[in-house]
């Protein structure tokens, strides 16, 4: 209560200005509602203290209409007009009129009154704000969801807490009109105290606790405020209670079928959080009555059978025959273990009768790591079906709750969800709130009080519930789905439950949690309460609930017996993002990547101009484009219109172009200059590339925000959605791709061999020794190498067409260009190859601008195609076989080199091959060019470390190509720890003293005497 005896001591001693009189009470003016009352059962000359302009506002506005104000307030006027003289009337001032008239009242009572009304306002949002703290969310009454045993104090929970309000128990039956800001009262505007406290009590603080008030748009807090508060809203019919529960048969006699046929097998079951699945199955109902027809899915392991199984319809006999240690695997790559794999599939949606279509990504153990990847993939299906708010396409992300506290990727793919360019127009997540990590206690798991706090960032509101309380979980899950179709915003559901065995089912928790797992085998399961509770209610019998446990029992036996003549386990079955060009290309052909010189004159003209009217760009910007115009009137083209020419070539071809990352609209390096930006005019943007074609793809570039994990899985995702698009993250700098390790190893890497997936996504990562220290040197190639798959030892026979056949067998594609043309060629193969690979491209820095980094339209021409190799063009080309040393070599070092040799005029004895695509290795070329240079020493030659780049990756084949029979020798830099120097004079003599071994013919020999 000192609270506000407080603010009325300040309000009383601020004086001046129009005042409540009343035993001298002074408060600021406020407008009053002219229909809101004080107290049902009150005059306003009991309960309204005598504020003069107060009472005026109330009396103009009866004057005006009297139907505006309370009926109250329309009797207490025509009392004092009947009882007044002439000249009172006349006067017109209800501070004249009712001189004397509210005397009798004891200005301590008038206080009082005041006092209490905003005291029971006042507690009223205490418990919208602080009511989830004492709800009942967990099902063993062990823990307290949020960590915290302290009770909030202004909240009502022993009669003694009346007195932090200034009440008293006297008080529980005085009634009390209620603020615009709840809806406890249903129709009823006023409530004894009593009945006030019970209602909120009812909403706040029962199985469910809500977390809002947080939010900072006060139609969304009323909005949250009608579905919870609103008395007798959480109704069910019969026959939602019925469908209730026969989806909590299946749930939990799936695993209990599991349970008893591979006791000893891993399955990561869903025992003590059965109810998820029918959880899932009312969000989705709900989300398809409401129009979504596409719903994209990612979670843990935990469940995920079930889920297959009860949610998507996964075939059980395929799911049961997973667990055949007989089963052979199909030859279509490593597969994956059964609780990683996905699932596509389109049905009918029984509740709404309406087709959708479920899709639930595969991922690895890596628990939130599919998060950004889901996304992507939704924001693609949303913007290939042009759904531009979200109503036909969705996402579901499920968790554990040590994983959605602890990893960072769920912060990063939040902070994507109200990006322009990256939304998926509301997401609902549903935490599975076990109260455990694999072993570890929540209270060593997090700082913050629940594992969903980091929801608040985005606004997002979070609803806990009692998972023990199916109706509960089913009322927050379409309140959930209604929030997100209504505002398209992100929302969370914390299903609080726990995990009935350890981490997996042959793991003894015990160990670490005797205390919980004493309290978790003398836990009733949630389906024999519900079912009792139905039956006692009389909505099913005995016999009924029996029969349907014992239907789905035999859709289980059924499947069990079918699954037993499964052989062959084809992972193809699993896939979770089908195309309908996926499989065995019908030709293993490649066509020239070359472009007609029209289409070359037409993209370079707009690539250098501004085609709009009063459009002030930069006045450097106008020098870049004056001189991408000289080089398209010249015919050449540097590193940006090398770039400009695929992405707007693949536009006129219908192909959807998407870049995204930190800063490529502009380019970290100032090369690009995608958007305009008017000088003169906030946010007014011009993106030539959309405005090449009338008939075009669309072009999008985006500044992703500073984020390389969430981004690039979202990009990963993204491409996932459609193989008629060029998708394409870049980093701001090459070494910043390791944030998103996780993304590359997972997923890019290993994820065709892993869940049979194509995916065409094309990294740009900017690489080279520039002398600018150990940061942003590094895009780290001997990562991407050591993962490629090719056997360095094995020489592959050159049949067919070997260089597209070679493509077909890789997991992706790395390489290094060193010329705009051969760059343009790279990507817009990455489109024409009949299947899609990922493509890892290291990009230069210094190239960008370097004078003999340029290309000639010719190198673009009708018929011309990406050079995996570039062999040496120069004065050693002329007698090859006198050439007395080979430098392979690839990207910015080829023009190190190339000056190094002419300064000493060794243009005729040492030739230079460019590789250019590194992996997978063209064994084909290299085998070519060593054996017409029969008599030359053949040299790597690389700006990296020894122990980094590609020497190790490439060394191996070098050998393989010559038998063993010929020494390969390195030149480049030693063995280091950093991937470059940051002193500037070490990077100089480092490049010296490389360029001297390449150079020196006879260092070699002297190395073999």
């Amino acid at each position: 209560m000192s609270q506000f005896r407080a603010l009325l001591g300040v309000l009383r001693a601020s004086g001046g200005g129009p005042l409540w009189r009343g035993g001298g009470v002074t408060l600021t003016r406020c407008r009053p509602h002219p229909r809101r009352e004080c107290s049902s059962e009150a005059t306003p000359s009991q309960t309204v203290i005598s504020s003069s302009s107060y009472v005026e506002d109330m009396y103009f506005a009866w004057l005006e209409d009297h139907k505006t104000v309370h009926e109250s307030w329309d009797t207490f006027f025509r009392n004092i007009h009947s009882s007044s003289t002439p000249g009172e009337e006349a006067e017109r001032r209800p501070s004249a009129l009712l001189q004397g008239r509210v005397a009798p009242h004891s200005p301590d009572m008038t206080q009082k009154v005041v006092e209490d009304h905003l005291a029971v306002h006042t507690l009223i949002r205490a418990y919208q704000i602080r009511g989830h703290h004492v709800a009942q969310l967990d099902p063993l009454g062990i823990l307290v969801a949020d960590l915290d045993s302290f009770v909030p104090s202004d909240l009502i929970t022993s009669i003694d807490k009346l007195a932090f309000y200034g009440l008293h128990e006297s008080d529980l039956d005085r009634s009390f009109r209620l603020p615009h800001t709840t809806f406890i009262g249903g129709g009823e505007t006023t409530l004894p105290l009593r009945e006030v406290i019970q209602r909120l009590e009812a909403s706040y603080c029962g199985h469910v606790g809500v977390e809002f008030m947080f939010i900072n748009n006060v139609a969304q807090c009323q909005w949250i405020r009608q579905k919870f508060e609103t008395p007798g809203i959480m109704r069910f019919t019969s026959a939602e209670k019925r469908t209730l529960l026969a989806r909590l048969i299946r749930s939990t006699r799936f695993e209990d079928f599991l349970a008893r046929k591979w006791s000893s097998e891993k399955r990561f079951g869903l025992e003590g959080c059965e109810v998820l699945i029918p959880a899932l199955k009312t969000i989705i109902d709900s989300s398809s009555a409401a129009g979504i027809d596409s719903v994209i899915m990612g979670m843990p392991h935990r469940g995920r059978l079930n889920v297959l199984a009860n949610v998507i319809h996964k075939d059980l006999n395929q799911i049961f025959c997973q667990f055949d240690p007989k089963l052979e695997a199909a030859d279509e790559g490593s597969g994956d273990v059964k609780y990683h794999l996905g699932m596509y599939h389109e049905r009918i949606n029984r509740e709404t009768d309406k087709n959708i279509t479920l899709s639930l990504m595969a991922n690895p153990s890596h628990l939130e790591a599919v998060d950004p990847v889901v996304q992507g993939k939704a924001k693609a299906e949303q913007f290939y079906r042009g759904d531009m708010f979200g109503k036909k396409v969705m996402s579901i992300l499920m968790h554990g709750d040590a994983a959605f506290a602890g990893q960072g990727v769920v912060y990063e793919t939040f902070h994507l969800s109200e990006l322009p360019s990256y939304t998926t127009y509301g997401t609902i997540h549903v935490v599975v709130n076990n109260q455990i990590g694999f072993t570890t206690d929540p209270r060593m798991a997090r700082s913050s009080p629940y594992p969903t706090d980091v929801a608040r960032v985005v606004n997002a509101p979070i609803f806990h519930v009692n998972a023990d309380n199916p109706e509960a979980v089913m009322y927050v899950c379409r309140v959930a789905a209604e929030w997100r179709n209504a505002f398209n915003k992100d929302v969370v559901i914390d299903l609080v439950c726990y995990r009935r065995f350890g981490h997996n089912e042959m793991d003894e928790p015990m160990f670490t949690q005797p205390l919980m797992y004493k309290q978790i085998q003398r836990q009733e399961h949630v389906l024999k309460k519900y079912s009792d509770k139905l039956i006692s209610e009389g909505v099913v019998t005995l016999q009924e609930f029996e029969e349907e446990v014992a239907k789905y029992d035999k859709i289980c036996e059924d499947a069990y017996s079918s699954a037993k003549d499964e052989k062959i386990s084809h992972i193809r079955h699993w896939l979770d993002s089908p195309w309908t060009t996926e499989g065995e290309p019908k030709s293993m052909t490649c066509p020239p990547t070359g472009l007609d010189e029209e289409v070359l004159q037409h993209i370079g003209k707009t690539a250098s101009s501004v085609p709009v009217k009063d459009f002030d760009i930069h006045p450097g910007l106008s020098r870049i484009l004056r001189s991408r115009a000289d080089l398209v009137r010249n015919g050449q083209l540097d590193w940006a219109l090398g770039e400009y020419m695929a992405f707007g070539s693949l536009l006129k071809d219908g192909i959807h172009v998407r870049l995204s990352g930190q800063d490529v609209e502009r380019g970290t390096f100032s090369h690009r200059h995608h958007v305009l930006h008017d000088q003169k005019l906030d946010k007014r943007t011009y993106v030539p590339m959309n405005h090449l074609w009338t008939d075009q793809a669309p072009y999008t570039v985006c500044n992703s925000s500073l984020s390389e994990y969430g981004v690039l899985g979202f990009e990963l995702g993204f491409a996932m959605a459609s193989p008629n698009a060029l998708v394409l993250w870049e980093a701001q700098f090459g070494d910043f791709h390791n944030t998103a390790q996780c993304i590359i190893d997972q997923f890019i890497s290993s994820g065709q061999a892993k869940w049979v997936r194509q995916n065409g996504i094309v990294l740009l990562l900017p690489h080279g020794m520039e002398g600018m220290g150990p940061e942003h040197s590094s895009a780290r190639p001997e990562r991407f190498l050591q993962m490629s798959k090719d056997d360095p030892d094995h020489f592959p026979e050159f049949g067919g067409d070997f260089e597209v056949q070679q493509l077909y067998d890789c997991n992706w594609i790395v390489v290094n260009c060193s010329t705009p043309a051969n760059y343009c060629h790279v990507l817009r193969r990455q489109i024409l190859l009949p299947f899609r690979k990922p493509l890892i491209i290291f990009t230069p820095k210094s190239l960008l601008r370097h004078p003999d980094a340029r290309s000639s339209f010719k190198d673009l021409a009708k018929g011309t195609r990406f050079k995996r190799l570039i062999p040496d063009e120069g004065p050693s080309s002329h007698s090859p076989d006198r050439v007395r040393r080979l430098i392979f070599c690839t990207g910015k070092v080829y023009y190190k080199l190339t000056k190094e040799r002419k300064q000493q005029n060794l243009e005729k004895d040492v030739a230079i091959i460019r590789l250019e695509q590194i992996s997978p290795f063209p064994f084909d070329l290299v085998k070519a060019e060593v054996e017409k240079h029969k008599s030359a020493e053949l040299v790597w030659c690389q700006e990296e470390h020894k122990n980094t780049g590609y020497y190790n990756y490439v060394r191996p084949r070098l050998l393989t190509v010559v038998a063993n029979k010929r020494p390969i020798w390195y030149a480049g830099r030693e063995p280091a720890a950093a991937p470059a120097t940051g002193n500037k004079s070490t990077h100089l003599n480092e490049l010296k003293k490389f360029m001297d071994t390449a150079f020196n013919l006879s260092g070699f020999r002297e190395r073999n005497d």
